[in-house]
């Protein structure tokens, strides 16, 4: 008796990722894609006559973005399974999926057997989350006396260095190799270090400190 497939519907806005994926899952007997959704709007669109066993759902999409078709989903459709797709490997990501229903989350860079297991796992029931978090560095560096003195990290200062240049939230996302939820969440942490209340102030602590 032949095996009952998997059903999916993978949505992504980036086409040569969605190319790379379709490929490896096609190689799968196991699994078959029904349809594509470039953006979360359009994925919703989809869920009006599609019924997949499971989403593979990108975060960063136009439209809804991935936590927002999140939400949808699970309040429409809660019997649909949901894998996050994320390039960022990151602690506040991945809680983030779980608070909001996912079932497993995957970094883009997984190989093949990895990304294939999760998805059966899920399709059986089960809650993925395979990815942990890099091991967290120390709240500030000893060695340095100014990081020291403001409990700063490294990673701190690097972004206090990039907003002297002027630059944005997203352009310091492509910098550093962070999402924009981490570079937003290190502004917060370092307002609330400084004590600072608005960006004006926190121009006069860059300058008053030459960084």
């Amino acid at each position: 008796m032949a095996e009952e497939k998997l059903t999916l519907i993978i949505a992504d806005d980036h086409t040569l990722f969605i190319d790379g994926l379709c490929l490896l899952l096609q190689s799968d007997p196991g699994i078959e894609i029904l349809n594509i959704a470039s953006n979360g709007r359009e994925l919703m669109s989809l869920l009006h006559t599609h019924h997949p066993d499971i989403i593979l759902l990108d975060i960063n999409m136009p439209g809804y973005n991935g936590f927002e078709a999140l939400s949808r989903i699970k309040s429409f459709y809660p019997k649909i399974k949901v894998i996050m797709l994320s390039t960022y490997n990151e602690e506040h990501l991945i809680e983030k999926a779980k608070a909001g229903g996912a079932n497993g989350y995957m970094v883009k860079n997984a190989d093949k057997s990895e990304l294939i297991n999760v998805i059966k796992l899920v399709g059986q029931g089960q809650s993925c989350f395979p990815y942990k978090p890099p091991a967290m560095s120390p709240a500030f560096d000893e060695q340095d006396p100014f990081l020291k003195q403001f409990q700063l990290t490294k990673r701190e200062l690097e972004l206090l260095q990039l907003i002297k240049q002027n630059y944005t939230n997203q352009q310091m996302a492509e910098s550093l190799h962070l999402s924009i939820y981490t570079v937003e969440t290190h502004r917060k942490n370092i307002m609330q270090k400084l004590n600072l209340k608005n960006p004006v102030e926190l121009t006069k602590f860059i300058l008053q400190y030459n960084l």
